[in-house]
């Protein structure tokens, strides 16, 4: 059993507009700091057909928390199957931030007063990225913007499991509380409404629902696991890919879930943020699966 050392990182996926996304966002949340912008190299740029200096992704933090953007290209899309639940202090923030994220995007759920909360929204900006603005108290749930995964279709019913399944890779790990359906709810009773959980340092919720939803988790939000020896990449790999979970490529994995995970070693970000090593990491990373750290410092080396 490995300690996390550093905090899980959501990963945006954009297809182009990662830095005009996280503009927007500082923009609309403030606190906002962009900590680096990693672009295309030489010899990136030739190997990826992209334009030299063009951003590959953008390290960025709100509140405090970290965030990677990265522009992955047209393969993936945002859905609400993974949206950031925001907690508003005031009325005024909520309102406020409401209004920036519904500015060309799409509202799931109107704001509104609901039994959870007197402010309340559920919507896809206009990136595709879904947010649930709620007015509330952070000291309920730790941090400011929370992962929260949402099972329909076929992952009804697995959402217990699931939290299990998460609770006994990661240490620390914990469990807050589950609300269930009740008689009266518009979905099947005793399953789960909504759950709260820890993964180290990190809030997790999830919820599910049994009625007809167009949506699933995509790639397009995936969790970032730094790690800075191979036996803590081989430990959360062969876990997260158990059962149904599959290797991706270039450090990328399902777990059997279907939520995505990439499995880094610390000394790649470093690299990346290097102009003159990130075409030879690039290079050296695109052909694997699971990321071997020997290798990596080997093509650096060169």
């Amino acid at each position: 059993m490995h300690q996390l050392k550093s905090p899980i990182v959501p990963c945006l996926w954009f297809e182009q507009e990662a830095e005009s996304a996280v503009n927007f966002y500082a923009a609309v949340f403030g606190e906002a700091t962009i900590t680096s912008i990693s672009r295309y190299g030489k010899e990136a740029a030739e190997y990826h057909k992209k334009p030299e200096g063009t951003a590959l992704s953008v390290n960025f933090t709100l509140h405090g928390q970290e965030f990677l953007a990265l522009n992955g290209g047209p393969m993936y899309h945002h859905s609400p199957g993974i949206s950031f639940f925001v907690t508003c202090e005031t009325p005024e923030e909520a309102d406020k931030v409401w209004k920036a994220l519904a500015e060309g995007g799409s509202v799931l759920m109107p704001y509104d007063q609901y039994p959870w909360s007197e402010k309340y929204g559920w919507l896809n900006d206009r990136y595709g990225l879904s947010w649930q603005i709620s007015l509330g108290k952070l000291s309920d749930v730790k941090q400011k913007f929370v992962p929260s995964l949402m099972f329909v279709g076929q992952k009804f019913g697995k959402v217990e499991t699931a939290i299990n399944f998460y609770l006994e890779i990661f240490q620390p790990a914990s469990l807050e509380g589950i609300a269930r359906y009740e008689e009266l709810d518009p979905d099947e009773t005793g399953k789960v409404k909504h759950a709260q959980f820890y993964l180290g340092t990190n809030t997790f919720m999830m919820m599910e629902s049994s009625l007809a939803h167009q949506f699933d988790i995509t790639p397009a939000v995936s969790f970032i696991i730094t790690c800075d020896t191979q036996e803590e990449i081989d430990y959360y790999w062969d876990k997260l890919t158990q059962g149904e979970g599959d290797e991706v490529q270039c450090g990328w994995l399902y777990d059997q879930y279907g939520v995505s995970w990439q499995v880094v070693p610390s000394m790649l970000s470093a690299g990346m943020r290097d102009p003159e090593k990130a075409g030879k990491l690039m290079a050296a990373f695109m052909p694997m699966k699971k990321l071997d750290i020997r290798l990596l410092e080997k093509a650096i080396a060169q």
